[in-house]
């Protein structure tokens, strides 16, 4: 009979407990100033005995209060750059890596007029050539790790193209009907474990929530301005979506949670294995929109009957019968941003507040990710069966890291500090 412990740390709970001879490990994180690898130099950093020494790999360093840790490196490298040049900076540092975090990612402008990801051919060509290059550039350097872990996402599925199976497994197959930059680097990473020999993990996480200062990619920073920007203007915290929307199972993914799971991945779990990656935390907007508006002390509103809404029809059925799905929303958060009086109440927050940005920039890309998140054609439902039977147990409460996220965008002066008046309305 297998037995573990597992340990709570603040708000996330069932974590491993590694055995005490889990010693002296090295690290490389690519990414590390973004979303997921910042995350996942805080989780590693927690433990300097296990991790004794964390290379950062990005073009520029993560933002620590204080700077980095002495057992905590920053290497500015650029993975566009010849596979040499990088090979070149990684010998005269003198880095090693036991294990690799792969996080590093480009977001390329979306075609005139479309969507977010509507550029798939170069998001597979220039996130391709991304890991190609840092491979390329490990073996140049005579790194080889024991495990590298590649984090991609929910869009391994074709969430973003139709509705899918459900729930999501690791088992479900590749979805084709355009180029999803997901595949490419995965062969590459099993390519270069074959040849290497060293062990690979794919993690999957869905929409990921996290504070760090850019709000790209990142749907809670949006979120938490819509609602300090309907308490400056005395109005409801309005959904922008239709009921399938609104009661949808999203599963949410933690950044703080994946990088706890990434790192059992590595260390605990069995090699050449892909998981989902998420909070385990049964999510959707009918329970979470009033408490959001809860903490801000505003009155909210959630889909009403016979209301006029837009629809978009989804362009394929990934899972392979059916009808297509449809997207139904009232208006876009998008264009909600550029309205004069809501960019006047955030100059006039960002004054109060000291806060780092006057004005709503780039609202097509910051607030169409939360759009996104917000208005879903179908659930997004993950299996964590798989690894909850390898020995991965750990969870939070997705709302609960909605509001330690918007008190981390407060320390860094993105927003202002969350009210928390913990109020309802009816």
């Amino acid at each position: 009979m297998a037995t573990q412990q597992v340990r709570s740390v603040g708000i996330y709970h069932g974590l491993p407990d590694y055995p005490k001879d889990v010693t002296g490990l090295t690290a490389i994180i690519t990414g590390a100033n973004g979303i997921s690898g910042y995350y996942m130099y805080r989780v590693l950093s927690q433990d300097p005995k296990r991790w004794k020494k964390i290379y950062c790999l990005s073009r520029r360093p993560p933002l620590i209060p204080g700077g980095l840790p002495d057992h905590v490196e920053h290497i500015p490298l650029d993975f566009l750059k010849d596979p040499k040049e990088i090979a070149n900076v990684l010998k005269e540092r003198n880095v090693t890596a036991d294990h690799i975090f792969f996080f590093s990612y480009i977001q390329p402008a979306p075609l005139p007029g479309k969507g977010l990801w509507s550029d798939a051919d170069e998001m597979t060509r220039v996130n391709s050539e991304l890991i190609k290059n840092f491979l390329e550039g490990l073996k140049a350097a005579s790194i080889t790790p024991k495990r590298f872990m590649l984090q991609t996402g929910a869009k391994n599925y074709g969430v973003h193209l139709g509705p899918t199976k459900l729930p999501q497994e690791e088992t479900d197959p590749r979805v084709t009907f355009e180029p999803n930059f997901y595949y490419p680097q995965e062969d590459l990473v099993w390519d270069y474990c074959k040849e290497t020999g060293c062990g690979w993990n794919i993690c999957m996480p869905g929409a990921i929530l996290g504070a760090v200062p850019d709000a790209a990619m990142n749907a809670l920073f949006p979120l938490a301005v819509y609602a300090a920007v309907c308490k400056k203007l005395g109005q409801p915290l309005e959904f922008p979506g239709d009921i399938v929307s609104w009661q949808s199972q999203a599963s949410m993914s933690s950044s703080m949670m994946n990088a706890y799971m990434e790192e059992w991945a590595v260390l605990l779990g069995p090699p050449n294995q892909k998981y989902n990656t998420c909070d385990s935390s049964a999510f959707a907007w009918e329970k979470a929109w009033p408490r959001v508006a809860g903490w801000y002390g505003i009155e909210w509103t959630g889909p009403q009957p016979d209301e006029e809404c837009s629809a978009t029809e989804t362009p394929y059925v990934p899972r392979g019968y059916g009808p297509k799905s449809v997207t139904k929303r009232k208006f876009k958060l998008a264009d909600w941003a550029k309205r004069d009086d809501v960019q006047k109440a955030w100059s006039e927050l960002a004054q109060e507040n000291d806060l780092k940005q006057t004005e709503l920039k780039d609202t097509d890309r910051v607030f169409g990710f939360l759009d996104g998140t917000l208005c879903r054609h179908s659930p997004l439902n993950f299996s964590m069966d798989k690894s909850r039977k390898l020995g991965w147990h750990g969870m939070v409460d997705t709302s609960e890291s909605f509001l330690e996220v918007f008190d981390d965008f407060a320390k860094l002066k993105m927003i202002p500090p969350v009210p928390k008046v913990e109020v309802s309305f009816n």
